[in-house]
């Protein structure tokens, strides 16, 4: 039986894939977030969908001293995670360089590539000494190209996709798998709503196209982590039919 740790997944992606993975595989599934009450609710469906056994954990991964303590707290057999999936990130604001937000450019920082680092660094060393696992991050099209006004947020996601390259090198030698999935637009997420500070109107950039959806994602992930030990999936990029790049999407209706 697997144990899986998923980071942010009290919604989207994370949600999504944590029920996937309940519904698909014999699993133990260690969820983390920063909501308390998304998670009991999330485990609370889960546990209603199979025998799994879920544990959930509400922290912010931007805070070391919380991800320590998670950490800390776990059962000691609980500390043999099999697959980390990093996928807790945001991003905050759309402004040009010079107009941005300080408080937005330390959020997307802290989040998508300190909490990261954090977490890996907590949970590999298990992995280095039992000599296997599995590592996936959560990229973005905004990390292999840039777009206008994208500036930090694009920052963040190369440094994902530069650390899953060096990640890679570093422990390929103790068995250890490093993935990333690299999605474009993505509805029934949280991600647009959080960007424009809960402005739904602002939000509502999926109406005249049809994007990816969290399930899609889900089933890619569940995918690579469910190769045979010696395939090594480095690298999804993933978009819409409609969406051509970061910067091109067929907004001509949803099809």
């Amino acid at each position: 039986m697997k144990t899986i740790l998923i980071t942010g997944a009290t919604s989207g992606i994370g949600r999504a894939t944590a029920s996937l993975l309940n519904k698909s595989m014999e699993c133990r599934l260690i969820l983390t977030g920063r909501r308390l009450n998304k998670l009991t609710s999330l485990k609370n469906d889960l546990v209603a969908q199979s025998a799994n056994e879920i544990l959930i954990y509400d922290f912010d991964v931007r805070d070391l001293n919380a991800c320590q303590s998670f950490w800390n707290s776990l059962p000691e057999q609980y500390k043999d995670v099999d697959v980390l999936i990093n996928n807790a990130g945001l991003a905050k604001g759309l402004d040009e360089i010079h107009t941005g937000s300080f408080e937005h450019w330390n959020q997307m920082i802290d989040t998508n590539i300190k909490g990261l680092l954090f977490m890996t660094r907590l949970v590999s060393p298990q992995m280095v000494t039992r000599g296997r696992g599995h590592i996936l991050n959560l990229g973005s099209t905004a990390g292999k190209e840039t777009y206008p006004k994208g500036n930090v947020y694009n920052a963040t996601k190369f440094a994902v996709e530069a650390l899953t390259r060096a990640m890679r090198m570093d422990l390929y030698k103790y068995g250890i798998r490093v993935s990333s999935v690299s999605p474009g637009a993505v509805e029934d997420t949280e991600f647009s709503l959080v960007r424009f500070d809960g402005d739904q109107e602002k939000a509502r950039i999926y109406d005249d196209f049809t994007p990816l959806n969290a399930d899609d994602v889900a089933e890619i992930i569940h995918f690579i982590i469910t190769r045979p030990p010696h395939v090594n999936i480095q690298d999804i990029l993933v978009t819409s039919t409609q969406q051509g790049s970061a910067m091109l999407i067929d907004r001509s209706g949803r099809k």
